[in-house]
């Protein structure tokens, strides 16, 4: 179903600690970034799916603030085919490499807010 506001809906979710993203009830299709239609078909039928948050760092940079730590920015292929742009938090901006596999989380004081970042899949399984 549609909503009026599907970003408001993303942040709510996100809030709970959550991965939504919607999926096309016409055809199918993973839908990121939030919308009311289908990029695909244009169907305005939209359910929200949560991901498992397991995804491929697709592409990676690093940002270097004069008065601040680098950090990076990657874009993140996740499972469901859906793609999202954040950070990979635990892992110095410059080991951050496209093709490393990665696990999503929610770092609940964002600068903006709650904020979807990712870890190295490998740092989780070892904890």
């Amino acid at each position: 179903m549609t909503q009026s506001a599907p970003h408001r809906e993303y942040t709510d979710r996100v809030a709970t600690g959550s991965l939504p993203y919607q999926s096309c009830d016409g055809c199918l299709s993973a839908v990121f970034p939030p919308r009311v239609i289908c990029p695909f078909c244009g169907a305005t039928d939209l359910s929200w799916r949560e991901s498992a948050g397991l995804g491929t760092v697709y592409s990676a940079s690093v940002i270097a603030p004069r008065d601040a730590e680098p950090y990076s920015v990657v874009l993140v292929d996740l499972d469901e085919r859906f793609r999202i742009m954040s950070t990979v938090v635990d892992l110095p901006a410059r080991d951050v490499r496209i093709g490393m596999r990665v696990r999503a989380g929610v770092d609940p004081d964002g600068p903006t807010g709650p904020r979807v970042v990712f870890t190295p899949e490998e740092r989780e399984a070892a904890s």
